[in-house]
């Protein structure tokens, strides 16, 4: 496993992921993360691949999901997925959780954010509907959206500018819901003439795998439209 342009220590792993450092070692005794890579003085280096991984691990369980059940998930899953499709698999765990929104102080979110966040960024995080500001001046509170505070942060690093990565957040918006109005459209149609309880077990089977369809599709659809573009450019 290579650690690609980062190279982490444990404490860094653990603060970037929330959990403790005596977690990611369990995680790593039981198999569920690669070994680091060794550094100077034989010191342990983790890369964006731990980190995908780590965090991949914390939503399964999450989601209540056993350590043995995870295990098996993960067995399931090629060794050598990239940064990319780790987040993928995560976003289809991720999307199945209700939302969950939490009041907590600017120290505890910056904990789960995993670095210090300055007042612009905040505010880049307000305007994409991660934080609000909870709290007076006398105590910094914040309501935040758990299951999008790790895509906030990260998009903060996005070399793009602030308006246009909200401009592509409602781009996809605009086009997920009408996706989910056609496919609803469709299904309901398919089912017009089911017992409801029949109906109920259907939707509850074919939920995850549209949502699998829909990001394997997205992903791909996306991976072309780049390539296209990169080759125009050259």
């Amino acid at each position: 496993m290579t650690t690609e342009t980062e190279a982490l220590t444990i404490d860094e792993l653990a603060a970037r992921a929330g959990v403790t450092v005596r977690t990611v070692r369990f995680y790593g005794t039981k198999g569920l993360l690669p070994p680091p890579v060794l550094g100077p003085r034989r010191v342990g280096r983790y890369g964006r691949e731990h980190l995908a991984r780590l965090e991949l691990i914390e939503e399964l369980q999450s989601r209540g999901m056993t350590l043995a059940a995870i295990e098996r998930y993960l067995g399931q899953l090629p060794p050598d997925l990239s940064v990319r499709d780790l987040a993928v698999q995560r976003a289809v765990v991720a999307s199945w959780a209700p939302g969950t929104v939490e009041t907590v102080p600017r120290a505890e979110l910056e904990r789960r954010a995993g670095r210090a966040l300055g007042e612009e960024e905040l505010r880049r995080l307000a305007a994409m509907d991660v934080v609000e500001r909870a709290g007076d001046a006398d105590e910094e509170l914040f309501r935040v959206d758990a299951g999008l505070l790790r895509l906030g942060v990260e998009l903060l690093d996005v070399p793009l500018s602030h308006e246009s990565v909200l401009a592509a957040r409602a781009v996809l918006t605009e086009h997920s819901r009408a996706a989910a109005r056609e496919l609803s459209r469709l299904l309901r149609d398919a089912v017009a003439d089911k017992d409801a309880r029949d109906v109920r077990s259907l939707s509850a089977r074919m939920h995850p795998l549209v949502v699998q369809a829909l990001l394997t599709t997205f992903q791909r659809s996306l991976k072309e439209e780049l390539r296209e573009w990169l080759d125009e450019d050259g």
